[in-house]
């Protein structure tokens, strides 16, 4: 399905040129950011979180300033940062990836393998408690899931989880997977979604950035305790997509 996009008439020079800054500013801050957690092992993970967040911060803002691109977020009230919880989240860009860390609390995040391939960028990753799943081995990937993420959760961090397992264009739809659900039925910590239309203007392999207000909704607190995670996934994924509607 073809890729729906609210500024696709908008091809104006400034789009193409914005959008190249703001690739060298994410490069180039990127690379220094990524020594700097590396270092930064020989010191807390607190310490190595607010490195994290100072960097997403930069790029969000410039962001801002090179493609006119920001974003707005309703439901904040429903997090509380001393509450640990698996965040469920749809995937539609690379955006998300950089602004939750910035919006929600302190977190793991799950990420595919091959991201450690790269130099400095993949190995930083490893500094920030991520949890790394092989894809091409389902079972293994599970496996490691549940086990880092109910230690991280026990340690009193969150974790974000993106349960359609790979961005996903604006229109598309795909089922979620049910090992978030999994995780947090297992491991006894509650569950809240986000969703969020990143993709309208920042969209899934486009080099190009469109400017808009991006919106970002996070639900209520969904308990797990004697559910199934079947009935949890379900939940989350109506309420997800039912968020999604109404933003469109």
């Amino acid at each position: 399905m073809t890729q729906h996009n609210p500024s696709s008439l908008d091809q104006r020079p400034k789009n193409y040129l914005g959008s190249t800054c703001l690739f060298i500013g994410i490069f180039s801050t990127a690379t220094v950011v990524g020594v700097l957690l590396i270092v930064g092992m020989l010191t807390t993970f607190k310490i190595r979180w607010k490195i994290g967040y100072l960097w997403c911060a930069i790029i969000s803002w410039l962001t801002k300033v090179f493609c006119g691109l920001t974003y707005e977020v309703e439901g904040l009230e429903q997090v509380d940062a001393k509450q640990p919880v698996v965040f469920l989240s749809n995937h539609q860009s690379a955006w998300e990836t950089l602004a939750l860390r910035k919006i929600l609390p302190p977190h793991s995040v799950v990420v595919k393998r091959e991201l450690l391939y790269l130099p400095i960028w993949g190995w930083a990753l490893l500094t920030l408690k991520t949890i790394v799943i092989n894809r091409k081995n389902q079972r293994g990937a599970l496996k490691a899931l549940l086990q880092q993420g109910t230690r991280y959760l026990n340690e009193g961090l969150s974790v974000l989880i993106f349960p359609e397992g790979t961005r996903v264009a604006v229109d598309d739809v795909v089922k979620f997977n049910v090992g978030g659900a999994m995780l947090a039925h297992k491991a006894g910590y509650p569950v809240i979604p986000v969703a969020h239309n990143a993709g309208k203007y920042w969209p899934r392999y486009s080099f190009i950035k469109y400017p808009g207000i991006i919106k970002i909704k996070i639900g209520p607190m969904i308990e797990t305790a004697g559910r199934k995670p079947t009935d949890i996934n379900a939940e989350v994924e109506a309420w997800i997509r039912q968020a999604l509607q109404e933003m469109a």
